[in-house]
């Protein structure tokens, strides 16, 4: 009876395919951020480096100035699950937009990074609220962004699909972000429909007709004799 009982294949489960955001989307949600403000220039540069990076929202919420090193090789060090050090280069627009930031946040290097204004560090539900506030003033210039729920974990995705689309292996991108296993990367490949439309072309003629095929006559009298 037992046997029975394992026998019994699990219950399948529906995937949702996860959700990202387009290289003009990216743009139109960060230049939505008003930078008259000190909070405003403050959330673009947190922004876009959770865009680049791909950090997770405890991560980004929990870097300090130091962390940040904008000399020759650029790069982000932060403290990710399972309390491990990662590493995370930046790109020269970030590293230029966090220069900036930083010369008018001065600070120690144990100060958080992306401050309140009261000079603590930013909360989790805080920074999902000035994501959704940024993402609503984008919308109104970029449609296509109204249709998603953006969330800090939105922009990990984000990260992840650019890399993916730039032709990085998976297991280059979990180390990117952290990831404890490989398999967990596959996701990306699931939702990238571009990847799947090369693979496509790769397999179909660029001059191929459709249609069954129908074999030569020759072929046809040695399959007969055999």
């Amino acid at each position: 009876m037992i046997e029975r009982v394992l026998a019994i294949p699990p219950k399948r489960h529906g995937k949702t395919l996860i959700t990202f955001l387009t290289k003009s989307e990216t743009d139109a949600l960060i230049e939505a951020v008003d930078v008259s403000t000190w909070t405003g220039r403050r959330d673009r540069a947190m922004l876009m480096l959770a865009a680049q990076t791909g950090l997770r929202a405890s991560e980004l919420v929990g870097l300090v100035v130091g962390d940040v090193h904008l000399g020759t090789g650029a790069h982000v060090n932060c403290l990710g699950k399972g309390r491990k050090q990662r590493i995370t280069p930046l790109t020269k627009n970030t590293a230029r937009m966090l220069r900036a930031w930083l010369a008018e946040r001065g600070g120690q290097p144990t100060e958080p990074l992306f401050p309140t204004s009261q000079g603590r560090p930013l909360c989790r539900d805080a920074l999902e609220q000035r994501l959704a506030k940024h993402a609503a003033a984008a919308a109104e210039h970029c449609p296509s962004i109204r249709g998603k729920r953006l969330t800090p974990h939105v922009l990990r995705h984000t990260a992840a699909m650019r890399l993916l689309h730039a032709g990085i292996d998976t297991t280059v991108i979990a180390m990117w972000l952290g990831h404890e296993q490989v398999e967990t990367t596959q996701i990306y490949l699931q939702a990238n429909l571009e990847i799947k439309e090369r693979a496509l072309a790769r397999t179909t003629p660029p001059d191929g007709k459709p249609g069954r095929y129908k074999a030569p006559d020759a072929v046809l009298v040695f399959l007969e004799g055999l």
